[in-house]
């Protein structure tokens, strides 16, 4: 495992921001951690944020931060020249997937509906069980809600918390799972108030595709273009603007063409290709599952139509990958308790190295190489639940066994031989921030990528984007919600790759030492 440094002693940690008044953040929730600290070194294991980084999950994240972003300077390239406001993008070049499943978030300004557009999408798409709608239409009749629909209040179905019903609003981040005849889904509500931004990067980190709600009374605001910014950097692959509550608006057709005009400018700014654009009414249905008699003008699918049609990450990436396996744990089963008498004989000399395969395959007979070190060796065996298998592909977790004795610990990268990238301890990286105190040059911190966790050295904040031009403005500090640009040091390398190559090797955690709280989101940026 790296070897770390002193880096952490004596030094004062990020600089205390006094949050403005009336504007009580919520607590943080620290990551589960055992800490043991020396003059020399410090070994963090982070339980709940234990990233590995697949998807920032790509994962660096509550458990994957598969962010599932971009180069470090915003795209000039705009969309193509953007079709008439009203006609949908087409779908025809997606091939349907059946029923392999897919992921993916709402996202949205606070108030623009997100709860109850994910209620009504599972409502009408048949996948509420009876007792929990019966317990939503009496706590809807309670509150005295009405409506057309039965008088239920749809987003009581993902709105689970007391005080996100008492408030009305969304704070943790809800995940719904059904499926139709054609595919399965994993959805993840997300909060749209700016304090909660950090649940949002959370929910679409492992997304492949968001949701991106816009009130049609509204139109788009600070903190849509602020998610829509940090799905851009995270590289989901798929966008869908619903334009909501068009019902409210008599289901004009001009008021849609105006908002979807307005949203196209805002993406051809970030560089988002093939954003999707649905008129939608949360409340009364329209174009969620089924296409709305009520708009007439609209071409394009509903938008269960085009969810099941989009082709997932996996899908996307089904390309030969090269196989990374970040260890989790040293297997050595070690006197009587670990292993039953009668089977001590075929133990006595076990030695295998558990994780999940990140990406590629692997197979017994295959020549890997070892971070740290470089060491070359050879699998002899793949063991997974008491079985033995002649070959794992990611996203497995398997145990393998190595034709050499090596000092590989927790930490460690096994990969395929001459693929790792030369390992980084300068790196260039943007920062999803998402604590309430600021971060200025000279913080010292941990950042933990894949199962490593190594200490670091904040050497300089080179920018902050500008969410209403978004460009890189200067900056020396990074606030709550900031997304900034910082070149770390690192006390010891690590075998980080750029994001936009590997969205599983590209992204980390930053994590408050003496707390286990995590501070930021991070993926690496193109080296300069």
């Amino acid at each position: 495992m790296p070897q770390t440094h002193d880096l952490l002693e004596d030094s004062p940690l990020i600089e205390d921001a006094t949050p403005p008044a009336g504007n009580t953040a919520p607590p943080v929730e620290p990551v589960e951690t055992s800490a043991t600290t020396s003059t020399s070194s410090i070994n963090v294991e982070t339980g709940s944020a234990g990233a590995q980084t697949g998807s920032v999950g790509a994962h660096a994240g509550a458990s994957n931060l598969h962010a599932s972003t971009h180069s470090s300077e915003m795209p000039s390239n705009a969309l193509d020249a953007p079709a008439a406001p009203l006609d949908a993008p087409s779908i025809a070049h997606t091939k349907p997937t059946g029923r392999s499943p897919l992921r993916f978030a709402s996202a949205g300004s606070v108030d623009d509906g997100k709860s109850t557009l994910v209620g009504r999408l599972l409502h009408d798409s048949k996948a509420i069980l009876a007792d929990q709608l019966e317990a939503v239409a009496r706590t809807s009749a309670e509150r005295g809600f009405g409506g057309d629909a039965g008088g239920l209040d749809f987003a009581l179905l993902t709105d689970g918390l007391r005080a996100e019903r008492e408030q009305g609003i969304t704070i943790d981040v809800a995940y719904r799972y059904f499926s139709t005849g054609r595919r399965s889904f994993i959805l993840a509500d997300c909060p749209g108030h700016v304090q909660y931004t950090r649940n949002m990067v959370t929910g679409a980190t492992t997304a492949d595709a968001v949701v991106v709600l816009v009130d049609a009374r509204r139109g788009v605001l600070e903190q849509t273009r602020r998610h829509l910014s940090v799905v851009h950097l995270l590289r989901v692959p798929h966008v869908i603007v619903a334009v909501n509550k068009i019902d409210l608006l008599g289901y004009d057709e001009s008021a849609f063409a105006d908002v979807a005009t307005e949203v196209r400018d805002v993406t051809n700014e970030l560089g988002l290709d093939g954003v999707h654009i649905v008129p939608v009414s949360a409340l009364e249905g329209d174009n969620v599952v089924d296409r709305s008699p009520n708009t007439p003008w609209y071409d394009g699918p509903a938008l269960l139509e085009l969810l099941e049609e989009l082709p997932a990450i996996d899908d996307l990436e089904a390309g030969p990958e090269d196989f990374r396996l970040p260890v989790q744990l040293v297997i050595r089963p070690q006197g009587a308790l670990a292993v039953p008498a009668e089977e001590a004989g075929a133990y006595r000399d076990y030695r295998a190295y558990a994780g999940q395969l990140t990406s590629g395959s692997v197979s017994v007979g295959d020549e890997v190489s070892v971070f740290p070190g470089g060491a070359t060796t050879v699998v002899t065996g793949i063991d997974v639940a008491g079985a033995m298998l002649d070959e794992a592909v990611a996203p497995q977790s398997v145990a393998l066994r190595l034709r050499d004795e090596l000092d590989i610990a927790r930490g460690a990268v096994i990969a395929a031989s001459g693929t790792l990238p030369n390992p980084r301890q300068d790196v260039d990286a943007a920062l999803f921030w998402l604590d309430q105190r600021h971060l200025a040059p000279g913080a010292r911190l941990l950042i933990k990528a894949g199962t490593a966790t190594v200490q670091m050295l904040v050497s300089e904040i080179t920018g902050r984007h500008n969410l209403d031009t978004f460009t890189i403005e200067a900056a020396d500090r990074l606030d709550a919600n900031d997304i900034g640009h910082a070149r770390l040091r690192l006390a010891s390398p690590l075998p980080l790759e750029d994001y936009a190559v590997n969205r599983r090797s590209g992204a980390f955690l930053v994590i408050d030492p003496q707390s286990g709280a995590t501070l930021a989101a991070g993926i690496t940026l193109t080296q300069p």
